[in-house]
């Protein structure tokens, strides 16, 4: 295989109007890198990925791919007219082993074969365009916000998948901290149409941002004092010494206008959360209560909610999650069991799927049209906590731009648009939040910010996410519907439920097999064969071991060279890090192989 690089950009420059994205970047991008692609919503993060894949062209510099080289993009809105099946578009010009792994990822995502592409939702939509991109053997893979309308189960699915490829490269962009901690080896981070790297995973972004931003801000300093030191000398002592020190005044200009240039370091959106008169002791309380439609949404539950608690719900797609949150707040009727509702309830409800800002309105108009936060007669101003404020004022508070204002939500990307919601969502008082999906399309930095705002908020707070860290982050008590009419509370977050034995892992298995099969072959007692993607797996790993031995062979035979360590030592350290890499790998590929290899002689048996 070549050693060039895949792809290189040399001095790339790109802008959207007036508003510069990158300016002279320049990187590489290599065979084997797993790189995540961070930084502020509006930094240019998939603008940066469709340069890369050829679909925009830089306004200045070069793309210089290799020879050959297969690029693969995750869709956002795939196009999908033509197609009477997802399944027909996802294996469109592909190859048998390429169909062979469409078929694996349908099963690891939850999509029925025979789903129809006007029956299927946009998450659905999505999914089977992800299926595509990863069955495809291209050389790098481009995957901007995958996770999206996955349940954990999804996710988890598919960190496997894309830990287990062996070769090319694939760039992430992704708000789950979890799922990129698990797969990057490198980090891309667009800050101020900058591009920096790092050959670390994603858990070393925060220390390496604040590094950054301190010797930034140091350097700034002794800057400032030169200009002010440099601006005394000039007022006080040119006249006496003016064509000598001609060079030392212009020294001083060219210091000035660097410091006006200066791109300052971001800003946190300013998230407060208004608290309302204070709600009863008691928020819900359900005693062994029960909900269909046209199957069981949940049987026999005792919930009890008091005020100030924090409650997650989790659980896969379809399993029926805000139907519960309908419930407790008494926005349906339970079938069976006994319901109690608090006294004094004010929600605030952040639902990106319910609150749908006309897309043809500006930003400015879609707060102000809100009758909670509206001032009567001004359309320049919002209420917030109390107090009426400029529009201006408060949607920079949220990092939009006073050029943004009076533009219309169309132009807004994903994350801009959640953060517009928060602002409305901020904007009410409140003490019942209810936060469905806010994880979705929001940057890093935000999620946290709004984790310390929850924090501080004396109010209940009702989550559903399939973000795990933020689940670990924010929850009290995790309720895990499984799909079948089960709903298990756990104390804790997601971790705290895992540990405790619950989670997807046997449960979601059941729960596709019985939903994608057609009538004749439902799923009826014990399984009669594995699953189409443990069998492919069993059939994988007697190769895959093989391959790892030979590599751990070539390592300690690479290290008993006695002189290694003296003559060049950082290839000792990386080559013993292999090694002790290859030999986990090898332990856990066994371990795998053995557990399949006694789950089929059980079935068989």
């Amino acid at each position: 295989m070549s050693n060039a690089p895949l792809l290189s950009l040399q001095n790339i420059s790109f802008g959207l109007g007036n508003e510069p994205l990158f300016d002279d970047v320049s990187m590489s991008i290599n065979d084997g890198d797993r790189l995540c692609l961070v930084g502020r919503n509006g930094a240019g993060k998939s603008t940066f990925l469709k340069l890369i894949a050829g679909i925009l062209e830089p306004d200045d510099g070069e793309i210089v791919p290799r020879s050959g080289l297969e690029v693969s993009m995750l869709e956002q809105n795939p196009d999908l007219s033509g197609y009477e099946l997802l399944y027909d578009f996802a294996c469109e010009g592909l190859n048998e082993n390429e169909v062979f792994s469409v078929e694996a990822a349908f099963e690891g995502l939850g999509i029925a074969k025979s789903l129809s592409v006007k029956n299927a939702s946009g998450g659905e939509r999505r999914k089977a365009a992800l299926a595509r991109l990863i069955s495809k053997e291209a050389d790098l893979w481009l995957l901007d916000e995958p996770t999206n309308h996955l349940d954990i189960a999804s996710i988890e699915w598919l960190e496997n998948t894309l830990n287990s490829r062996r070769v090319g490269a694939f760039i992430l962009i992704s708000h789950d901290r979890r799922f990129l901690a698990k797969l990057s080896q490198g980090i891309l981070w667009l800050d101020r149409t900058k591009l920096r790297r790092k050959n670390q995973g994603y858990s070393a972004l925060e220390e390496w941002r604040d590094q950054v931003y301190a010797e930034e801000k140091l350097r700034w300093h002794k800057e400032d004092k030169l200009i002010e030191n440099e601006s005394h000398w000039a007022v006080e002592g040119i006249s006496a010494r003016r064509k000598r020190n001609q060079g030392r005044l212009r020294r001083l200009g060219g210091l000035k206008e660097e410091a006006s240039a200066r791109i300052k370091q971001e800003r946190k959106a300013e998230l407060v959360l208004a608290d309302s008169e204070i709600s009863g002791k008691l928020i819900v309380d359900l005693k062994n209560a029960s909900k269909s439609y046209e199957k069981p949404i949940f049987r026999d539950l005792t919930l009890k909610i008091t005020r100030g608690q924090r409650i997650a719900i989790v659980g896969p797609n379809g399993a029926g999650k805000s139907t519960l949150i309908r419930v407790l707040l008494g926005q349906e009727e339970i079938d069976e069991g006994r319901f109690r509702q608090g006294q004094n309830q004010n929600v605030a409800y952040f639902d990106q799927a319910r609150e749908k800002f006309p897309l043809d309105a500006t930003l400015a108009s879609a707060l102000t049209d809100h009758e909670k936060i509206s001032v009567q007669g001004r359309d320049d101003q919002v209420m917030v906590r109390g107090e009426a404020r400029h529009i201006y004022a408060y949607l920079k508070a949220f990092l939009f731009k006073t050029s943004q204002v009076k533009s219309p939500v169309s132009t807004l990307s994903g994350g801009e648009r959640a953060r517009l919601i928060l602002a409305k969502i901020m904007a009410e008082e409140s003490n019942v939040l209810v936060l469905d999906e806010p994880t979705n399309d929001l940057d890093v930095e935000t999620l946290d910010l709004l984790q310390e705002v929850i924090d501080d908020y004396s109010g209940t707070v009702i989550l559903v996410s399939h973000d795990r860290d933020f689940v670990d982050r924010i929850a009290e008590r995790t309720i895990f519907m499984d799909g079948r009419g089960n709903a298990q509370i756990y104390a804790g977050g997601w971790s705290d439920l895992v540990d405790q034995g619950g989670g997807f892992e046997t449960l979601t298995r059941e729960v596709k097999k019985v939903k994608k099969k057609p009538a004749p072959e439902v799923y009826q007692g014990e399984p009669t064969r594995l699953t189409f993607i443990d069998q492919h797996r069993l059939d994988e790993l007697p190769g895959l071991i093989e391959k790892i031995e030979a590599e751990i062979a070539k390592l300690e035979e690479l290290l008993a060279d006695p002189a290694l360590y003296s003559d060049n030592p950082v290839k000792f350290q990386k080559a013993t890090g292999m090694l002790d890499e290859r030999q986990t790998q090898l332990l856990e590929c066994e371990e795998e192989w053995l557990s399949l290899e006694e789950k089929k002689a059980q079935i068989e048996g």
